[in-house]
């Protein structure tokens, strides 16, 4: 049998190599030359190979698939990616919240579900959360939550402490800690959870009608969870538990998938409705807007280079096509700044030209020069301009996906509603989702979580908290921890 034939190594700049093992040398005994340029090159390469980690979000995996239409919702939205039978390449990166690049992926935390579709309009990014609601409903308040849930400054631990602290004093939170604290707070894996965009977007017809909207991705593998033994386990026998799952499902060819239904909301009726519809931290009652399925999406395809096919993948939620818009959601408002400028001070101002965040759709931008610009930009490089570069097309393209505001400028939250507080929707999550099984688990693990180094004041407030959610839950917990 003929051997395999193998490339010769060759340095970045396509030249070969003598040797992949023994520097160039004065005599097998001597110093090593400062012009053995291969040497130098992969020293050099390996000093700067680590980008930064993302700030929140630093550790996670992912996978590329299709998003395919298996129902028809043309009469909500003209973009292209939503019509009847379309299919569409997709990446997904799923996530930890507070951990860094090593930690394990058992940790109680939310996991990010973050998709791009490449759209024959331009990518569109879907930035979401295994959970269908948030911590906090404010941007504002993002920098802070977020420090909250990392290391402290003098020691460089976690600390439970602080994070009790935080969320005592920040009751929106509520609705996302009793979802954190139960069940879904730790995934089986992320093949048996479901993804939200949480945030409400807009959708816009062919006729200029407009629709606030919420994502589903609902598992077709089923929910399934560990409980906080099996992670504390597991977090200390595999701390890539997660990725391992994926990738291994992917590569026997055990394709996970997940069935897209919409929320979808007359326009008008936001308005009008109990409670306020771009609230974050609230979640909008499937008996009011029942579930309309649109597609599914299948994951068939592992990255065959993690670094530049996840780790340098950037979502962002300012990336909307026509036919979907923003919606007044401040924390989504927000966040279509922070994720854009986060991907620039992390792989640099031409992030959209690595490859897998390159569109598939054709790019005629003005954008010029800056650090790792590798695509050519040819003259007129200004706008307006008579040399033929690119114009915008306001009758192709307009505007519709607005709304109007007036008021004064002020610094507030959103104005209540009928029904709008911050534990009413947390006290149906236990009494009218949870079983009793499942409020037993809860207990158990906010009893655990409080009694690892959270201080007698901010303990009073925890249980002041979850009385406030449900007297009975709250006292049973008190007396767990021995309040």
């Amino acid at each position: 049998m003929a051997e395999k034939k193998v490339p010769p190594t060759t340095t970045d700049a396509g030249i070969p190599v003598s040797s992949d093992e023994h520097s160039l040398t004065i005599g097998p005994n001597g110093p090593i030359q400062l012009h053995d340029n291969y040497l130098i090159e992969q020293m050099a390469n390996f000093n700067r190979e680590r980008i930064a980690e993302r700030q929140p979000h630093a550790k996670g995996g992912g996978a590329f698939g299709f998003f395919q239409v298996t129902h028809d919702v043309s009469k909500y939205t003209k973009a292209a990616v939503f019509q009847p039978g379309v299919k569409t390449d997709t990446l997904i990166r799923f996530s930890t919240v507070a951990g860094e690049r090593g930690s394990p992926d058992t940790w109680r935390d939310p996991r990010g579900f973050a998709l791009k579709f490449y759209t024959t309009e331009g990518n569109y990014d879907m930035v979401g959360n295994n959970t269908p609601v948030f911590f906090i409903r404010d941007p504002m308040k993002f920098q802070h939550f977020i420090r909250s849930q990392k290391r402290r400054a003098d020691n460089n631990l976690r600390d439970n402490d602080m994070q009790w602290d935080f969320w005592t004093l920040s009751p929106e939170s509520a609705h996302q800690v009793t979802w954190l604290m139960g069940d879904r707070g730790i995934p089986k894996n992320w093949r048996h959870m479901n993804g939200y965009s949480s945030h409400t977007y807009m959708w816009v017809n062919a006729k200029a009608e407009k629709f606030w909207v919420k994502y589903h991705f609902k598992t077709d593998q089923g929910i399934d969870f560990l409980t906080q033994q099996e992670a504390d386990d597991l977090a200390g026998k595999d701390v890539d538990y997660h990725v391992r799952d994926l990738f291994d499902a992917i590569k026997r060819g055990d394709h996970p998938s997940w069935t897209l239904h919409m929320q979808i909301m007359p326009f008008a009726e936001a308005e009008t409705y109990r409670y306020n519809p771009f609230d974050l931290t609230k979640v909008w009652p499937h008996g009011d807007y029942p579930l309309i399925p649109v597609g599914k999406l299948t994951l068939n395809r592992n990255p065959t280079d993690y670094h530049t096919e996840i780790e340098q993948a950037a979502f962002e939620p300012n990336n909307l096509v026509p036919g979907i818009g923003a919606s007044p959601d401040k924390m989504l408002l927000g966040r279509m700044f922070a994720y854009a400028d986060a991907h620039r001070a992390r792989l640099g101002v031409n992030y959209k030209q690595i490859p897998v965040n390159s569109p598939k759709s054709p790019v005629h931008s003005y954008s010029k020069d800056g650090a790792m610009r590798v695509q050519n930009v040819s003259d007129p490089v200004y706008a307006p301009n008579s040399k033929g570069g690119p114009a915008a097309d306001s009758e192709r393209y307009p505007e519709v996906a607005t709304w109007s505001a007036d008021g004064d400028m002020v610094r507030s939250a959103y104005t209540l509603r009928k029904d709008d507080d911050d534990f009413g929707q947390p006290h149906t999550l236990i009494n009218q989702v949870m079983d009793q099984a499942s409020r037993d688990r809860l207990v158990s693990n906010v009893v655990g979580h409080l009694k690892n180094g959270v201080s007698k004041p901010v303990l009073e407030r925890a249980f002041q908290y979850w009385r406030n959610i449900d007297k009975t839950i709250g006292d049973r917990i008190a007396k767990g921890v021995g309040g």
